[in-house]
This record gives C-alpha cells, structure tokens and sequence, in this order.
C-alpha cells in the first residue's frame, strides 16, 4: 500500500486519542488547559486550546485528502476504502468510548465521513471527465 493511500484524517484520530487518553476529556474544554494565550488589540484574551488544535488539525488534513481526492492514481480506490475504514473506526469509537463522547471528536467524525462522501464523488467527477477526454482522441 501506498502512503498516498493512506487516509491523512487517521492523524487527527491518533491525535485526539493521545491527547485525550494522556490528560482527560477535560482537557479540551476546561479554561484554564490551554496551549497559548494571546491579548488582543481589542482587550480580549484569545485562548488556543488543545481541542482547537485538534480541530485545525482536522480541517488542514481534511483540505488535503480533498485535493487527494482530485488525482486519479493506481492508489485511489485503496485510498478511498481506507477512508471509508477509518470513518468506521471513528464512528465506533465514538458510540463506544465514554472519552469520545465531545464534540470535538463528532466533528473529527463529520470530516471523516466529508472525506468518504467527498473523495467518491470528487473521484466519479474525475474519473468522468478523464474518461470524456480521452473520447475525444
């Protein structure tokens, strides 16, 4: 298998567990855990917590398997079963582990299950017009 194929959303998911089985769920929403503070021109204290961390992560990784998903390679359909694999994996966890129970983990899910739907229907896209233009050959 290629490390193309694999689904770059499973990071988030590794993350998320590490963070959460190593310092508590409550990490993610208590105040006073966070990352860094930064005082604002506004007077405000922007606080970047681990939560928010997990979910920049997610969203970065989440954009790439999007453009991923715009190739057509050898590895597109391992990709897309591995992603469809992870999204199973994450959907488990969060039925079945008390410490998934937050809502940054459902919305690590959410990307999840964009990434699946995206990268099949970005996938058909592509592979159509691939298809209609080697028609015109």
């Amino acid at each position: 298998m290629s490390i193309r194929a694999l689904p770059l959303l499973v990071l988030a998911f590794l993350l998320y567990n590490a963070v959460v089985m190593t310092m508590g769920p409550e990490v993610l929403t208590d105040p006073n855990h966070y990352i860094f503070r930064i005082h604002l021109l506004s007077g405000g204290d922007w606080k970047f917590g681990w939560g928010d961390l997990i979910l920049l992560v997610t969203l970065i990784l989440l954009f790439i398997e999007i453009v991923k998903s715009t190739f057509t390679t050898t590895s597109t359909l391992i990709d897309h079963a591995s992603s469809m694999i992870v999204f199973m994996a994450v959907g488990a966890e969060f039925l079945l582990v008390a410490q998934a129970a937050t809502s940054v983990f459902f919305l690590i899910l959410v990307a999840c299950l964009i990434d699946v739907i995206g990268g099949y229907t970005i996938g058909i896209r592509v592979a159509r017009r691939d298809l209609n233009i080697g028609a015109d050959h």
